[in-house]
């Protein structure tokens, strides 16, 4: 499988055949599916905390006494069934969400993600990206010229990561990414995805020699 490269005008420069490993592959959908429930999971911080009859303050005195009153035996007005007492079973920041999920399924899920966008013609190489006076406006008018749809993930190398991010913070429909922090989310989320030729070039030596 090929790609057509862009320069910055939008222009064909050449084109690069794609790794049938990582781009080229059957798409399980099934794996793919569980590794964004773990993505997902795995960024989930428990926050929710009650209290128990143990935390709540109060209730050191025996609300009334054991025998004689004809009611039912009480030792504390924090137990659970009373009012403003402590809650059973509720959530704790104790709780952890984290799933785990094997590295060799992990590969294979982003893959077939990859595999996904380029069968439906959604990768797109630009050659490289120079500019002097680091404008969003420029790189949004270079983004223009090249055939993408709604929203773009770019992926970018270490060497142009800073320039891409300070012309793309004010674009809404972009995000920017090193390739190694390719995930299976963002492949999902973002319509298009836009390579540098040297982040493609780097990717087989990242995900396939791990």
């Amino acid at each position: 499988m090929q790609v057509i490269v862009y320069d910055q005008k939008g222009k064909e420069v050449e084109k690069l055949t794609l790794n049938e490993q990582i781009f080229g592959i059957v798409p399980n959908e099934e794996l793919v599916h569980q590794a964004l429930v773990r993505q997902h999971a795995n960024a989930r911080i428990a926050t929710a905390q009650v209290k128990g009859r143990s935390d709540v303050r109060g209730g050191g005195r025996k609300p009334y006494r054991q025998k004689g009153t004809g009611r039912a035996r009480q030792g504390s007005i924090r137990a659970p069934h009373y009012v403003g007492g402590g809650v059973v079973f509720g959530p704790t920041t104790d709780r952890n969400y984290t799933k785990q999920m094997p590295k060799k399924q992990r590969r294979k899920a982003l893959f077939s993600a990859l595999s996904s966008k380029a069968a439906a013609n959604a990768i797109i190489v630009l050659d490289k990206y120079v500019d002097k006076d680091e404008k969003t406006k420029n790189f949004a008018t270079t983004l223009s010229l090249l055939p993408m749809t709604r929203n773009a993930l770019v992926v970018t190398d270490r060497q142009t990561k800073d320039l891409i991010n300070r012309v793309s913070g004010n674009l809404p429909e972009v995000k920017t990414i090193l390739t190694q922090y390719l995930n299976i989310a963002d492949l999902l989320k973002y319509r298009t995805i836009i390579f540098l030729k040297d982040s493609l070039l780097e990717i087989d030596s990242i995900f396939l020699n791990q």
